[in-house]
């Protein structure tokens, strides 16, 4: 163990030290915080002021950062622009870490296969996985549904290189898939339920038996090593959420329908596919996001090989 509760990826030998600088009892922060359209749990703890209300005994502000898609914003992690980023899919670490980012994972939610999807239009002609060769494919680069993807062409024998990727963001994946620019679209929740209740689509296939379709919640990691009582908090929150989504699916649906402009059946029909078990970041987790950047790297898509362990991981209250 380490100095703010932060050990290395595997628990044991030095990846950080304390820098002098912990933060002294009741001095007054500001936690930055950067999230996703996508980020549940964050999302509502925002819009019902859990956090805000659980970080204040400790003299803790918040201010709140939303982005497109999980690289932006770890590369505002990275560069110091936030503080705390809300839940990424597995795959998005490992592109930061390729980017030379440093990173500390604080916690993860449990797999949600199911909430990942390669959708075609109704009518398409594309009928199997094989039928995606030579094809046109939207796709969000670095994040959860890229790993999806080339999962999903390896099951069958093809390689990345065999399509045509169209790496583009949620939003404008979903308007080339509506204008039909793109044979092919493969995104997550709670966009997958959006487009299967306004558009005729069919899913080709779930992340099921391909990917598991981790996220999981990170920090700097010098604030990881700082503030352990923030963190401790902020994990507290998360869980709680958690639980509560599970618990109470309409009553959250219809907090996050307006939050994310969708009706509240597209938004309870998202949660259903999503774990929200929030847990502390365990070995096997990291070794399962080195073999992710392994086959990134495989494929030619990261510009050097990662080495998963090289991120600290933050220790959750048992």
């Amino acid at each position: 163990m380490l100095a703010g509760g932060v050990v290395n990826a595997f628990g044991v030998g030095a990846a950080l030290t304390s820098s002098g600088h912990a933060r002294a009892a009741n001095a007054p922060l500001t936690l930055r915080i950067g999230y996703q359209k996508s980020s549940t749990l964050i999302v509502l703890a925002k819009a019902r002021g859990t956090l805000a209300q659980a970080l204040a005994p400790l003299n803790v502000s918040l201010t709140w950062h939303e982005f497109t898609s999980g690289l932006p914003l770890l590369e505002a992690l990275n560069v110091g622009s936030i503080d705390f980023s809300a839940d990424v899919a597995d795959t998005v670490p490992v592109f930061a870490q390729a980017a030379g980012a440093r990173i500390a994972y604080v916690a993860r939610e449990t797999p949600s296969p199911d909430a990942e999807a390669i959708l075609v239009p109704q009518n398409s002609p594309i009928k199997t996985l094989a039928d995606l060769k030579g094809k046109r494919v939207a796709v969000t680069k670095g994040a959860g549904v890229h790993y999806l993807l080339i999962a999903a062409l390896q099951s069958v024998g093809l390689r990345i290189t065999d399509v045509q990727p169209a790496y583009l963001t949620p939003a404008d994946g979903r308007a080339a898939f509506a204008s039909g620019n793109v044979d092919a679209w493969v995104t997550w929740d709670p966009f997958v339920a959006s487009v299967e209740r306004q558009d005729k689509v069919r899913t080709l296939t779930t992340a099921r038996g391909l990917a598991g379709y981790q996220r999981y919640y990170l920090a700097t990691p010098a604030f990881a090593r700082d503030h352990d009582a923030v963190l401790r908090e902020v994990y507290r929150v998360l869980r709680e959420t958690g639980q509560w989504v599970r618990t109470n699916p309409r009553e959250a649906a219809v907090q996050l329908a307006p939050v994310w402009g969708l009706d509240t059946a597209t938004v309870e029909a998202a949660n259903r596919r999503r774990s929200y078990d929030v847990q502390p970041v365990v070995r096997e987790a990291i070794a399962e996001q080195q073999r992710i950047a392994d086959v990134f790297t495989q494929a030619g898509l990261l510009p050097k090989r990662v080495d998963a362990a090289d991120a600290a991981i933050w220790q959750a209250p048992a």
